[in-house]
């Protein structure tokens, strides 16, 4: 029996609404980060998260940043495989899985207290996850998963009509007496089910620090943050059917039809594989061959301990994970002022060792390593990787501002559980580019972009939880409204790429993701 992919059905995903950064990292903290998303040596309050050295260059006196984001993002996965025609009234060996994630509220705060040389500094953010995403009719992995278990009850029925029809010239070859019963063949057809994900991911993250403006040019930052991650999942697979000759049977009565076929199997194998041993090889047909394999694979301890489990899962599969953890990690940055038209600036998060502690449904270990990321009581590996921001701020002109970045995130350095950061090719990249505009003493334009380079590879990605590289356009507008309040508005949007898998499985892999945001700032 091939009852791997059925036990894999049983892992769940961080499915997330991760709108921009790395994998794991969320990078659009504010609004002024969704209207030029090239904030890295940008002077403002924004900068507390951005460019916290910079903040230090504010004027004196208190300083608070509001944010609030909508996010709305679709998770598009398009599977093809031979397993899919066998489910019933299906339309082909090629479906279509949709997720839909939605992030109502993704707020952050960004305040500051500067007095002299000096700049305290707090920030609230989710600098990870961030919502929930829910497949309504589940994922391919799912649908494999059913059929898998369909196509191996199948070879079953194969095996039994092959033994059924040659037990007459085997047992003739040996001169024994020919078995007047035959064995049972259930006539297996297909399959049904139905399947459903859903997973929800929040990191909130708590930044203290402080920048010193070490002389009219230059100032550095020193601060800690810690990440608090709390994240649901949850996996149904019900109903499931076996789609049969003589009619549709649930999962369970179907797996007592098949305990009586494969004890049926046994005894008939141990009764005839000693003959076939000692069949001249010249005189082993193909068919024969392909009869004594499928014997032997019934006495296989992993085939044999699998079945043994499926009884389980003869109601379907409910689980429910809770995962928490907490991790602090150092953030330093630097700010340095060439003249009044350039300034340079650059920031290391560093790596942040989470471990996120499991609440499940799931008791003791499964037959796969994978399974065991949800038994309760484990403590899974879920770092943020360390990152590296530089950035530029160019002032040709006193109205107007060009930015430039770059991100660097250190994902093959984390520790991911399973150790999957060590299946990427390399460390993911980020590009990005922007303009703001001062039309009056009040009204603010402007517009940038970002550009996002993974390094994917067929055996990193999943369906159950996947990346894709991008480009996003933001744009937005600051109104201040007098020397005390300035009002924002922004827009963002990401344009994904497609990421084509062929092994282990052929799925083509896509994103949709809409940002839209409003916030204030205070001045006193």
């Amino acid at each position: 029996m091939k009852t791997k992919a059925f036990l894999a059905s049983l892992l769940l995903a961080a499915a997330t609404t991760a709108t921009a950064g790395g994998i794991l990292t969320n990078t659009n903290q504010s609004i002024d980060f969704l209207r030029n998303p090239a904030r890295d040596a940008a002077i403002g309050l924004d900068g507390v998260y951005s460019n916290p050295a910079g903040v230090a260059f504010l004027p004196d006196g208190f300083h608070l940043g509001i944010n609030w984001q909508y996010a709305h993002q679709t998770r598009t996965i398009t599977s093809t495989d031979n397993l899919f025609a066998l489910r019933k009234n299906s339309n082909g060996t090629t479906r279509q899985y949709e997720g839909v994630a939605d992030a109502p509220v993704i707020p952050s705060i960004q305040l500051a207290w500067n007095r002299n040389n000096w700049s305290m500094q707090f920030n609230f953010s989710v600098p990870g996850g961030g919502g929930k995403c829910t497949y309504e009719d589940g994922l391919g992995s799912f649908e494999r998963a059913v059929g898998t278990i369909a196509s191996g009850f199948m070879d079953l029925d194969r095996l039994a009509e092959g033994l059924n029809l040659a037990s007459p010239l085997i047992y003739r070859y040996a001169g024994l007496p020919v078995p007047t019963n035959a064995i049972n063949t259930n006539g297996t057809e297909g399959y049904n089910m139905k399947s459903y994900m859903e997973g929800r991911q929040y990191y909130y993250g708590f930044q203290l620090g402080t920048a010193y403006k070490i002389n009219e040019k230059m100032s550095v930052y020193g601060g800690l943050r810690l990440l608090y991650g709390n994240a649901t999942y949850k996996a149904r697979i019900s109903n499931i059917q076996v789609v049969t000759a003589g009619g549709d049977l649930d999962f369970g009565s179907m797996l007592q039809h098949v305990a009586v076929q494969r004890q049926q199997l046994a005894e008939r194998a141990g009764e005839v594989m000693p003959i076939l041993n000692n069949v001249p090889e010249a005189a082993m047909t193909p068919e024969l061959a392909a009869l004594k394999a499928g014997m032997e694979s019934l006495s296989d301890p992993t085939a044999q301990k699998m079945m043994a489990e499926l009884p389980k899962y003869s109601q379907g599969v409910n689980l429910l994970c809770n995962q928490t953890g907490v991790g602090v990690a150092p953030v330093v940055g630097f700010d340095y002022q060439l003249n009044e038209h350039l300034n340079f600036a650059a920031k290391y998060e560093f790596k942040t060792q989470v471990r996120m502690k499991n609440e499940s449904t799931v008791f003791e270990a499964g037959l796969i390593d994978a399974v065991n990321k949800y038994v309760d009581e484990e403590n899974v590996n879920e770092d943020q990787p360390a990152l590296l921001t530089v950035g530029a701020q160019w002032t040709p002109i006193t109205p107007l501002r060009v930015n430039l970045g770059w991100h660097y995130y250190f994902d093959k350095q984390a520790e991911w559980y399973g150790n999957t950061q060590d299946k990427l090719d390399f460390n993911t990249n980020e590009f990005l580019a922007g303009a703001e505009w001062d039309v009056n003493d009040k009204l603010t334009v402007s517009l940038g972009g970002q550009l996002t380079r993974y390094g994917l590879t067929d055996q990193y990605m999943s369906d159950i939880s996947f990346v894709v590289n991008s480009y996003s356009i933001g744009f937005g507008a600051n109104y201040k409204l007098n020397n005390t309040v300035t009002l924002k508005a922004a827009f963002f949007q990401t344009e994904y790429g497609h990421y084509k898998r062929t092994t282990p499985t052929q799925d083509d892999f896509t994103r949709t993701n809409r940002v839209l945001g409003i916030g204030c700032d205070i001045h006193l």
